[in-house]
């Protein structure tokens, strides 16, 4: 009896021991993980990266580090060629500030601001001297498009287009040496540099002025005008690469854990916010998921959740449009049985008051279970069912697979040069590993998660007035944006758009890509009404629409 009271009276202690040994191994387990998340991300936003751009030597830099922890924690490489899968993303045609010049009476102007080339221009050089309203044979010639703009005003298959063509060559045989395109009207010209233009190149030059450096540079109508110009255009395809790692326990379905590790560089592709020439380091965007997804790699090594395999992707491109992750999805690097995917994009500014986000929580009716079963994380958190939105996830949720997108919000340096290793709330980020990883535990026994469709929100990449609803597709590389998903609900599907339809035009507004599309809709209001023309399949129509 004796014997059993001190038992008795020995197991609280034992217990208390045990748990003290526990709270120390979580205390060092997190110290790791901590340090590792602040080496990562000080590496990966440092400015010898100079902004991780896609395809280029800094974003190669990063590529290498990945591999390197991937290895260094024991994953099996399942990319195309080791951990790595390359893939060419298109551009289109481009032209560059130190190829292009134009110069007005000896004044430079300024490339995309006060002038650019069409892009079925000859490439080549002229000069010489020319009035505004009088063409002499081997000089530069203007082409003032006003009057062809207003007989052309009520035709509804009139191409602005077709119209410089057809001028330019007639000017060529006339003896212009190049066409300098204007516009005096004030009416919508829709001439545009479009690089998915795939029209054969004209036998001379032809650039546009646009209406801010006609301001500038052309006060007097009858002046004479010295010109000295030269166009370079040419196609652009630059390399990018995921990098893929594994975790196999010989389970039938695999859950994908992503983050995007590219950034903008110095703003070359026009989607920085303060400006190009400056080094956008991206801590938060996203040196801070790639850094949690390098930290999850590890620690699921050790993980005793075996009845799923694990695959981890780095996906470069997601700046640009997902192309990452819709290209591993179009060609995977191996074959699985997708579960879910789990994807992390700018998870280190995490406050109170913004909070982590968690997005895709209505992809399946499993989330609900999983997520009200975790407590007690030290984080305030918003659900968001949405599975669509402007990251990588998106690209899973329109193949059917749930996913969860964690996120802790925009700030003001976002997509700007201050987004630094020093603004990034680590121990915040710690909270939201284990987060992860706790989530990822919870449906060890769910078996394969069920998949389920929820509304849909548009990505905007500025404040708009008004909005059709749709998802664009960013990797789309033909004229027009396309679309890629349609929000329930919303205008576009009351107007019967269906995705993989392009549109094309709507009112005056022409556009030729996503960006014009946005610059387009950023000319209405609610309650306007106007028309919208769209390419459905091989069939161009025209849908009446009032925003």
């Amino acid at each position: 009896m004796r014997t059993l009271f001190m038992l008795l009276l020995l197991l609280p202690m034992v217990a208390l021991t045990q748990n003290r040994k526990e709270r120390k191994a979580q205390e060092k387990a997190d110290k790791e993980t901590l340090a590792n998340l602040k080496e990562h991300v000080r590496y990966l936003a440092d400015d010898k990266l100079e902004g991780r751009r896609t395809g280029s030597a800094g974003e190669l830099l990063a590529m290498q580090y990945i591999i390197d922890q991937f290895k260094k924690n024991g994953l099996e490489a399942k990319g195309t060629n080791g951990f790595v899968q390359e893939f060419d993303i298109d551009e289109g045609k481009q032209f560059t500030d130190d190829k292009n010049n134009l110069t007005i009476n000896g004044k430079t102007l300024e490339a995309k601001t006060d002038y650019y080339p069409l892009a079925y221009s000859a490439n080549g050089v002229a000069e010489g001297e020319a009035s505004l309203d009088l063409g002499e044979k081997g000089e530069p010639w203007f082409f003032d498009v006003k009057e062809v703009l207003e007989e052309n005003k009520n035709n509804p298959h009139f191409d602005i287009g077709d119209a410089i063509k057809k001028e330019a060559r007639h000017d060529k045989e006339r003896g212009a040496t190049a066409l300098v395109v204007i516009n005096r009207s004030k009416a919508v010209d829709n001439i545009q540099f479009n690089k998915n233009d795939t029209a054969a190149s004209l036998l001379m030059p032809v650039i546009f002025i646009t209406a801010d450096g006609f301001k500038k540079y052309f006060t007097d109508a009858n002046a004479t005008y010295k010109l000295k110009l030269q166009v370079n255009i040419a196609p652009k395809k630059r390399k990018a690469r995921n990098v893929v790692g594994y975790i196999g326990f010989n389970a039938p379905q695999t859950v994908i854990v992503g983050a995007h590790f590219d950034h903008l560089g110095y703003g070359e592709d026009g989607n920085s916010l303060d400006g190009p020439g400056q080094i956008h380091n991206g801590a938060d965007d996203n040196a801070s998921g790639t850094a949690a997804l390098i930290e999850l790699a590890r620690i699921l090594q050790r993980t005793t959740a075996h009845n799923n395999n694990y695959l981890f992707i780095a996906f470069s491109g997601e700046e640009l449009g997902l192309f990452g992750s819709k290209y591993w999805l179009e060609h995977p690097s191996m074959n699985i049985v997708p579960n879910y995917m789990v994807n992390m994009d700018m998870v280190g500014r995490y406050d109170s008051a913004r909070k982590l986000t968690i997005g895709g929580y209505g992809t399946s009716p499993t989330w609900g279970t999983v997520l009200n079963t975790i407590a007690d994380t030290g984080l305030v958190v918003k659900l968001d069912s949405s599975g669509s939105g402007p990251s990588d996830h998106a690209s899973f949720y329109r193949k059917d697979i749930p996913v969860l997108f964690f996120f802790t919000n925009s700030h003001s340096d976002y997509h700007k040069a201050t987004d630094d290793w020093d603004k990034i709330n680590y121990g915040g980020e710690l909270k939201i590993v284990k987060y992860v990883n706790r989530v990822i535990e919870a449906t060890n026994d769910k078996g394969k998660l069920t998949f389920a469709k929820t509304r849909d929100q548009e990505a905007r990449n500025m404040a708009l007035p008004v909005s059709l609803g749709v998802m664009p597709d960013y990797g789309f590389t033909g004229t027009g944006m396309r679309i890629d998903n349609v929000s329930k609900g919303k205008l576009a599907e009351r107007l019967g758009l269906q995705p993989g339809d392009i549109l094309l035009q709507l009112g005056d507004y022409k556009f030729v890509d996503v960006m014009t599309y946005m610059t387009a809709l950023q000319h209405f209001k609610k309650g306007d009404k106007t028309v919208l023309r769209i390419k459905s399949r091989t069939e161009e129509k025209t849908i009446d629409v009032q925003f």
